[in-house]
């Protein structure tokens, strides 16, 4: 029999099983875990087991959501049960389910996609909506505070652990206090505590994807939250709410920008079809359900679940929407509810208004707004969408250079989902066939490197010859996640004419900074734990990290650096003069007070690099 995966596991029921385990027991869990893999077969009734020996069958029955939610969906054969390790490592093994939320404040705005929302790859833009009275809550009730306590302790003990030493049982504390966080009604700590449990279990298991600076943002922005919560100080921003709260809209004509691919860590695929008001504000109209990149390719040409409206999100993406009582939430995505009604109207080219003004808006101001934007949204909401039209100089190394017209900055064009069996990466490469050529370009400005531009869309520039000729079909744009550009769609290279080369990348200013040190610091504290940090700025490394810092002018990041390594360094003494290990309390303030200097300062030189 071929193996089955295993389903999804609730955060609570993992963290109830570990915490039951002996200290002898937790030692082995780990290692339990790892025996765990390719060794689940399909059971009766839709259940799934995982042998071990001749003697020891564990049984997972997962509920109607698909997911173990209930401890008694868990039972193992052995004496022990159900305080055994064979339990405890097949729920250990298991993918994390999506956190269980209330219903929505509005009834009648429901999702518009069914079942939990999954943390996505392509986070919906922000839109000048009103905010709710749900939003508008009070500071923090005690409850609240000292749940928020509990979870920053539980990070910074995950903090000083390190990917290394993060394993099962420090996941599951960390487990045990986001549940804590969501029965005391944080939905937003315990989304931000579940983005690092994921995080730690894709760098121990080394997945291809997983990316340090992922991880160490996660620990960041948990961090961050737990404490001005745990303070009494916070506001509704740092509460959160359960679900994503909806507005009424009134009357509301939208039209179609373009359509974007959503992959998300947790094996869901879908949708996301970017829509322009009339007054320039960004709305969203997502489709995204279990299913992975199957889904999401076929997600492109599914039916748009909105009002009655007979149209599907490629008909969408190149249309328009007039919307009837339409409900919106705070970061511009549209809601589903009963009442709301849509009628398909024409769309707009992007060389017509109100799309053109949106092309038109200085690139540097685009970019500073987009990326406060994305500092203060919470979790996983990204960068804004900004256009520009760019002339491409051509490819260099894993992207495509390119120089904004009218005397802008040279810009780098990245991928924007990697994914392979997604067109966007045979769609860059071959625009870069292509040096010269004159572009339209949608996308969403990468906020961890100088000038970078992962672009969703293309469309020819007005009025320019040596610009793209797309089907009349297409009304004017490509969707580079979907649409596949071929030769003929470019313009004819004139007779004589050489091929263009890209020229010098110019100055980056994120990589001439000594920011890097400080980067480098966090990153090896989050993969090594407290002891890392230590060793790396032990010694002759200790006296050289703030030198480079304070001659740039970074006096500021050179202090907070010095004082994490010390910090990480400093062992305590009991009253008999012995060794003990120093409470993780003062390390992650320090390191937490260095993160976030650091991200402020990227995010100031990477503004400044569009200018």
């Amino acid at each position: 029999m071929s193996p089955e995966p295993l389903p999804p596991v609730a955060p609570e029921v993992l963290a109830e099983a570990v915490g039951q385990l002996t200290a002898r027991l937790r030692k082995k869990l780990d290692a339990a875990v790892a025996e765990c893999a390719g060794k689940a077969l399909a059971g009766s009734g839709g259940s799934v087991e995982v042998r071990f020996g001749e003697d020891t069958l564990v049984i997972l029955r997962p509920g109607p959501s698909g997911a173990v939610t209930e401890p008694g969906q868990a039972v193992c054969s052995c004496l022990l049960a159900p305080r055994c390790l064979h339990r405890a490592a097949v729920l250990g093994a298991a993918p994390l389910a999506d956190a269980d939320t209330v219903p929505p404040a509005d009834p009648a705005a429901p999702e518009p996609s069914e079942g939990t929302p999954p943390p996505v790859t392509a986070p919906v833009t922000t839109s000048s909506v009103p905010v709710t009275t749900e939003e508008a809550r009070p500071s923090p009730t005690p409850a609240q505070v000292d749940a928020a306590a509990g979870l920053w302790l539980a990070a910074a003990e995950a903090l000083a652990a390190g990917v290394t030493a993060g394993g099962t049982v420090v996941q599951a504390e960390l487990l045990r206090a986001a549940h804590s966080a969501r029965l005391a009604g944080l939905p937003r700590a315990e989304a931000a505590a579940l983005r690092v449990v994921r995080g730690l279990r894709t760098a121990r298991e080394r997945h291809r994807g997983q990316r340090l600076s992922d991880l160490t943002a996660a620990f960041r922005t948990l961090l961050a939250g737990a404490a001005a919560l745990a303070s009494g100080a916070a506001g509704a921003e740092e509460v959160g709410t359960a679900r994503r709260a909806y507005a009424e809209g009134g009357s509301l004509r939208v039209l179609g920008l373009c359509r974007e691919p959503v992959l998300s860590a947790t094996g869901y695929g879908g949708v996301t079809t970017h829509l322009l008001g009339p007054d320039g504000s960004l709305y969203t109209l997502s489709d995204v359900r279990p299913g992975g990149v199957s889904r999401a390719k076929g997600a492109g040409t599914a039916s748009v679940a909105l009002g009655g409206a007979v149209l599907d999100h490629a008909g969408l993406a190149r249309g328009g929407l007039l919307i009837a009582g339409a409900t919106v939430s705070a970061d511009g995505r549209l809601g589903a509810g009963r009442g709301v009604r849509a009628t398909p109207v024409r769309g707009a080219d992007w060389s017509q208004e109100p799309v053109a003004a949106f092309f038109a808006r200085p690139v540097r101001e685009a970019v500073a707004s987009s990326l406060d934007a994305a500092a203060a949204a919470p979790g996983d909401a990204g960068p804004a969408l900004l256009g520009c039209d760019v002339e491409v100089l051509g490819a260099a190394d894993d992207h495509l250079l390119a120089r904004v017209l009218d005397g802008g900055p040279l810009v780098r064009l990245r991928v924007a989902h990697p994914h392979p069996e997604l067109a966007h990466a045979e769609n860059l490469r071959r625009i870069g066939g292509f040096p010269g050529v004159v572009l339209r370009v949608l996308g969403r400005p990468d906020p961890d490197r100088a000038a970078t531009l992962r672009p969703l869309a293309v469309g020819p520039v007005p009025g320019a010859s040596s610009s793209l000729r797309l089907p009349e079909e297409w009304r004017g744009h490509a969707d580079l996640g979907y649409d596949r550009l071929q030769g003929d769609h470019f313009p004819r290279p004139e007779a004589g004419a050489a091929p263009g080369t890209p020229g010098p990348a110019g100055t980056d200013p994120l990589a001439d900074a000594p920011l890097w040190r400080v980067r480098r610091l966090l990153e090896t504290g989050v993969a090594g734990g407290r002891r890392a940090v230590a060793e790396a700025a032990r010694g002759a490394d200790r006296t050289t990290l703030g030198v480079p810092l304070r001659r740039a002018g970074l006096a500021g990041a050179a202090e907070l650096a010095e004082g994490l390594a010390a910090e990480a360094d400093r062992r305590p003494r009991d009253s008999f003069g012995r060794l003990v290990d120093a409470s993780p309390d003062a390390y992650a303030r320090a390191w937490l007070a260095s993160a976030v200097h650091l991200d402020a300062a990227e995010r100031a030189l990477v503004t400044a690099s569009w200018s």
